[in-house]
């Protein structure tokens, strides 16, 4: 039997001792480790399974962490992980207080740059790369960008300005045609392209047009090809780039031949690869309630329009691409490009349903200012995975839409508490009447009412309902954290004093209501999933205030730090709006 040379291996300078030709089975080890946790403990698969040659080769060549190796979309790192000290934790990836799914500065020298949303990788590199030379230091910096990250727009302005340098940057790209769905426009049409043909093409690379020194492409599983170029290009002076060819789910029959399904397959048994059946839940996922109801209304307002950046399977909007393929728009890990397309078809009488991960519309602040609420344009923006969203961590949380949508004029903020609501707000938008761009949150997860495709009703978008009535105590929430609440209050010892309001929509909120709750009650809580900073509590802050409000309002949500990963019910208690907490905080007051 074989020694195991993964266990011999606890960073890359042991890795360094091993010979060329031992190099193949480390990689073979490497994936069965991998495959190991992740079919118990979950988390990304096939992206770690595609690189594992690439990881090893990486750090075998490179003088890791003195040379400074950055990785877009974390997912790719899990080898790059356990080959960086942290093997005999891994098991932990994700969990509470475990290591983060994404590399992260404060858990590693070797991880050089915290990453988790996309195509940042070549604009780092070249930041560390240009101050290396500010300050003499002779290394290389390597940036490896996948998973599609190359069609965003930022990867092609660092690009733009790398190839006007003399940075000793190399960009390492690991092209798999395929991010969490397969890879879509003129750029991948173009890679394939380059693949077919390889050397034989007459005119230079558009990388080589951008003044890189462009080699490739290279098989990304064989260590000869790797090996042999990376030793080539440590001597290259400048910007370069490796276009290397990778299969995602490498070495795992099921996750290559269903790379979509097996991106974050869950639990599965691995020995047959197979995803193991979860329990049977009569709940649907909100994502789910979203893309069915949105084939539902295009069958009957031919100018509805789906749009989503790379997030077809991730949002649901993939049911209504598979009905209506011709007003379906997947337009790859491009955020900005999404909202102001968005826009302009707004400005032609479409209506367009803009779905982006809460966490994702970050990254398109400026064009939701400037060209969808400047304009008042009816953009309706889905802003799926909002809240906490579990062992993703920090980097995927959906906390901050409240906060940095609430001061935009024109933008309206509707989060529904249930999949009824959620049905019935994608519904009334659609009718004509608004007139106003507005964003729709709603959680990662399932709902909690089996029987939702009930007819479809008009909501009165800025008008709160009263849930229950009582006289001491008034709570006010948005969004599902209702349930919260609600399950609290059934606990308390004094349930009856307590009344519960449904404010449902932020902005604008329902100043006829609050007035009537100023009126009447001394003690008022309010509960969000987002944070308490510039957040509802904020927003309800704002209006006592201004009504010369004398009572004490108590504002809960997430407080002002990051929050890391973990389940969402134990991180929900960290921040103190899991039930047990909701129920002593309601029996204190």
């Amino acid at each position: 039997m074989s020694e195991n040379l993964l266990q011999t291996i606890n960073y890359p300078a042991d890795l360094r001792k091993l010979s060329t030709n031992q190099l193949p089975q480390l990689a073979k080890e490497l994936r069965a480790f991998i495959i190991d946790i992740v079919a118990t403990k979950e988390g990304h698969l096939g992206a770690s399974l595609g690189v594992v040659e690439l990881t090893i080769a990486l750090h075998y060549i490179f003088d890791t962490p003195n040379d400074l190796l950055v990785w877009d979309v974390g997912h790719q790192a899990y080898g790059h992980k356990i080959l960086t000290g942290r093997k005999n934790v891994f098991h932990t990836n994700r969990q509470w207080q475990g290591i983060s799914g994404f590399p992260k500065r404060s858990e590693s020298e070797f991880d050089t740059f915290g990453v988790g949303h996309s195509s940042t990788s070549i604009s780092a590199a070249l930041g560390m790369a240009i101050a290396s030379k500010i300050q003499g230091n002779n290394k290389q910096h390597i940036a490896v960008i996948g998973d599609a990250s190359i069609a965003s727009g930022m990867a092609f302005e660092a690009l733009n300005h790398a190839g006007n340098t003399n940075a000793n940057l190399l960009v390492i790209l690991n092209d798999n045609a395929i991010g969490i769905d397969p890879s879509v426009g003129a750029l991948k049409e173009y890679l394939t392209r380059i693949k077919s043909v390889r050397s034989d093409m007459e005119q230079p690379t558009i990388f080589e047009a951008l003044n890189f020194d462009y080699s490739g492409p290279v098989d990304g599983h064989n260590f000869e090809e790797l090996l042999r170029e990376l030793n080539r290009l440590k001597e290259v002076e400048g910007t370069k780039l490796l276009h290397v060819i990778t299969t995602k789910g490498k070495g795992l029959r099921q996750a290559e031949e269903n790379q979509v399904k097996y991106h974050a397959p869950g639990k599965f048994d691995k020995f047959s690869g197979d995803v193991l059946p979860k329990k049977e839940n009569e709940f649907t996922k909100f994502q789910d309630v979203f893309g069915k109801t949105m084939v539902e209304l295009a069958k009957n307002n031919e100018k509805i329009i789906g749009i989503t950046p790379a997030m077809l399977t991730g949002s649901s909007l993939k049911f209504m691409f598979e009905a209506f393929p011709e007003r379906t728009f997947d337009v790859g890990i491009a955020e900005q490009h999404a909202v102001t397309l968005a826009a302009g078809m707004a400005t032609e009488g479409l209506i367009p349903y803009c779905n982006i991960y809460s966490t994702f519309l970050q990254r398109a602040y400026d064009q939701i200012i400037h060209d969808v609420a400047l304009q008042n344009l009816p953009v309706i923006f889905c802003l799926d995975r909002a809240g906490l969203v579990g062992q993703d961590g920090a980097t995927h949380h959906g906390v901050f839409d409240i906060a940095y949508l609430r001061c935009i004029p024109n933008l309206h903020i509707f989060a529904p508490s249930n999949e009824i609501e959620l049905r019935n707000i994608l519904y009334t938008v659609q009718l004509g009447s608004l007139n106003n761009p507005i964003a729709i949150r709603y959680p990662r997860g399932r709902g909690n009412i089996a029987n939702w495709e009930l007819p479809f009703k008009k909501i009165e978008i800025a008008k709160g309902i009263r849930l229950k009535s009582g006289d001491n105590l008034a709570i006010l929430s948005i969004g599902t954290i209702a349930r919260n609440v609600t399950k609290a209050i059934e606990n308390c010892q004094q349930s009856n004093t307590i009344a519960h309001y449904d404010m449902r929509c932020v902005k604008p909120l329902d100043q006829k209501l609050l007035e009537e709750i100023f009126t009447r009650y001394q003690k008022i809580i309010t509960i969000e999933d987002g944070c308490i900073t510039g957040g509802f509590g904020s927003a309800v802050l704002e209006v006592a205030t201004t009504l010369s409000y004398r009572g004490e309002i108590k504002t809960l949500g997430i407080p002002d730090k990051f929050i890391h990963h973990g389940t969402t019910e134990e991180l929900q208690k960290e921040c103190g709006l899991d039930v047990y907490s909701l129920t002593q905080i309601f029996d204190e007051k």
